[in-house]
């Protein structure tokens, strides 16, 4: 006589889970409302009740980072995101709003600076741990969330308002700060106000020669996307900032050359283009990223076909991400 399977119980409305798994996290208990989150979701996955699967996931991961468990709200985050996918959830904004609900609980906390004491450095070495675990979990869950607006409706670069919000946050947070990776996502993104302030700012507390650099460096990815327009208003509104805030551009030949850049692509004259490279090549040689933008910019604005098809901004995004 075989045995019968035990039926497995009719999964109610999300909404009962939801209550009844906030009242475990209220009490404390956030691994075993943690280990529910993901085997509950899971069943209404199964079930392809996604939406349901959505609510549960985006309610966990909420409730889990306003009560600080950074580790168990971005991981719920991220299921979030893989539950969007499976359920082949468009890219529209209602889910870009709950994307963005989930990315305003992750917390924003000043790395402290004054050191005076052994004490102040083990408080240090304790908050640049921290800072590293948070960048680590809303960088995991913003990418996989860019890469779900680039399969489900989104522009081919990704959501401008999510690389907007992984910049932001990578700026603000990171306890090594990597400007060449904040600029790649604000370059995809929508507002470049807040990429010019951001370069303004990292300006006032770099170190010298590295001012020059990231103004070009914004220019010349913006440029390789073939958008001359942002790359023109960071050129000026950098310029108009430094001076309100009484603070120094100096002069470099790196600055002169993406100003030249910029006003020999408004000409199309590529002769000129290939002599700018040639004269300036010591400067561009400081990053040695530039060679392959200005190759992304030779092909974009004057046809010029590379000569390794399989390099490029768009072969190497999730790369750079």
């Amino acid at each position: 006589m075989s045995r019968q399977r035990p039926k497995r119980t009719a999964l109610p409305p999300a909404q009962e889970n939801i209550d009844k798994l906030e009242k475990i996290v209220n009490e404390g208990n956030f691994y075993g409302a943690q280990q529910m989150y993901k085997s509950i979701s899971a069943r209404y996955v199964a079930a392809q009740r996604y939406s349901e699967a959505l609510d549960l996931l985006h309610a966990g991961a909420c409730l889990q980072l306003k009560n600080n468990q950074l580790t168990c709200g971005a991981e719920l985050a991220v299921s979030f995101v893989e539950a969007l996918v499976k359920g082949k959830v468009a890219y529209a904004n209602e889910n870009l709003d709950r994307v963005r609900k989930i990315y305003e609980l992750f917390p924003q906390i000043p790395v402290p600076h004054n050191l005076e004491d052994d004490d102040d450095l083990h408080e240090l070495t304790e908050a640049l741990g921290a800072a590293k675990l948070r960048v680590e979990g809303c960088s995991s869950f913003l990418k996989a969330a860019i890469k779900w607006s680039i399969e489900f409706g989104a522009p081919k670069t990704g959501s401008p308002e999510l690389h907007v919000m992984l910049a932001e946050y990578l700026y603000s947070e990171s306890p090594e700060l990597d400007m060449a990776r904040v600029s790649f996502h604000f370059v995809r993104g929508n507002n470049p106000e807040k990429f010019a302030s951001t370069i303004v700012n990292f300006m006032g507390k770099c170190y010298p020669g590295e001012d020059d650099l990231a103004v070009a460096r914004a220019i010349l990815m913006y440029l390789s996307l073939g958008n001359m327009k942002d790359a023109n208003y960071i050129m000026d509104e950098v310029k108009k900032q430094v001076e309100n805030k009484q603070l120094q551009l100096q002069p470099s030949d790196l600055i002169q050359f993406v100003f030249y850049v910029l006003q020999t692509l408004e000409r199309d004259a590529l002769p000129l283009f290939n002599m700018l490279r040639a004269n300036y090549k010591a400067s561009i040689e400081r990053e040695p990223a530039f060679n392959e933008m200005l190759d992304d910019i030779a092909e974009k604005f004057f046809g010029v076909k590379r000569r390794n098809p399989m390099q490029g901004i768009f072969g190497d995004i999730f790369k750079m991400m």
